[in-house]
């Protein structure tokens, strides 16, 4: 009788053991489906496109733009500019996973047309620290002349200058540093690279908080012999973080500098949660100055204006100044984030 209530618990055991190690069905592995690729031609010459990808089931995309070049869109869209002169076809591929790792690839045929040439450009495509060979930085505060009177300490920390994920970022933080309130960078093409006329494109998002002063702008080459404002100031884009749906566009030279620049302002309404096309358009007979293709601003260039010499590129992000204003004292840290820099040439 022993024996029997032992063979009958066994049997207990193993089918309740058997019951437990039942597992449920998986969710099934679904690949995507319904590729649909997009791709939207700029009017403007570049060879600039605008990429679009749309998936069932769908987490990213691959993009492989047919000339050795790929990159990642995890929403599905990506903008890449195409390089040279004339009329030019790609076949551009488009690979789309599922969370589970399943792929499914489309491809579509881009002309584009390009008038305008490349001549330098930044993509920001390797993780970490700027391109020591396109970019230096201005250290310190500028008190020695450079200098608004901010109450950032400018560095090259990756604190406060990295790319990552093919965006670049500056971030203003709060903190003691140096007998600073405040940190952030400066970065600059002197020395580097400068030009004479063409065209300079940027995709920026700006940060948000009040006395936040980021910029996209240029300089005079000349000006360590010819000093500010005879070497002329060209400022493609200042915001203000205390008027956060209002851009400026803005042109220093002698007669008219300080709050005296000859410029004009534009409205936007999502400048801190999107990225936008930021463009100037410089020839020896005017500066026009676009947002997102839409021109705003028409200054008319003359022979005796330092406006035909080569000029350098800077990117800033202040704190407050003379033109930043009052700081919002709950401020504690905002990113300027720039997708690329590119310049052009006819």
């Amino acid at each position: 009788m022993k024996y029997l209530t032992g063979i009958m618990l066994a049997l207990l055991i193993s089918t309740a053991s058997c019951g437990k190690n039942d597992n449920p069905s998986s969710p099934p592995q679904l690949a995507p489906t319904d590729l649909k690729i997009n791709a939207v031609v700029a009017a403007d010459s570049t060879g600039a496109v605008s990429f679009t990808a749309t998936a069932r089931n769908a987490v990213s995309y691959d993009f492989d733009f047919g000339n050795g070049k790929s990159k990642a869109g995890t929403n599905g869209t990506v903008q890449y500019t195409y390089s040279g002169t004339g009329d030019q076809t790609f076949t551009v591929k488009v690979t789309a996973k599922s969370e589970s790792g399943l792929t499914a690839t489309g491809s579509t045929n881009v002309k584009v047309s390009i008038s305008k040439l490349l001549v330098w450009s930044d993509e920001f495509s390797d993780d970490g620290a700027p391109n020591p060979e396109k970019w230096g930085y201005d250290i310190g505060t500028g008190s020695n002349g450079w200098g608004n009177n901010e109450a950032q300490y400018y560095t090259d920390r990756p604190e406060n200058v990295s790319i990552k994920d093919g965006i670049l970022r500056i971030t203003a933080q709060k903190e003691n540093y140096s007998g600073n309130s405040y940190t952030s960078a400066r970065l600059l093409t002197k020395g580097k690279f400068d030009f004479t006329y063409g065209r300079v494109e940027v995709s920026a998002k700006l940060p948000t908080g009040g006395g936040t002063w980021p910029a996209i702008w240029m300089l005079g080459s000349n000006i360590t012999t010819l000093g500010w404002p005879d070497c002329g100031e060209i400022d493609i884009m200042e915001f203000k973080g205390n008027e956060p749906t209002k851009l400026y566009s803005t042109l220093h030279y002698p007669g008219h500098f300080g709050g005296n620049g000859n410029g004009t302002t534009i409205n936007r309404n999502d400048l801190s949660t999107s990225f936008h096309k930021y463009t100037m358009d410089w020839t020896p007979a005017a500066l026009k100055f676009y947002v997102d293709g839409q021109l705003y601003f028409t200054f008319k260039n003359e022979a005796t204006l330092p406006f035909n010499n080569k000029f350098f590129l800077l990117l800033n992000f202040a704190m407050g100044g003379n033109f930043g204003g009052a700081i919002d004292p709950a401020f504690t840290k905002s990113t300027f984030e720039v997708d690329y820099v590119r310049v052009y040439k006819n």
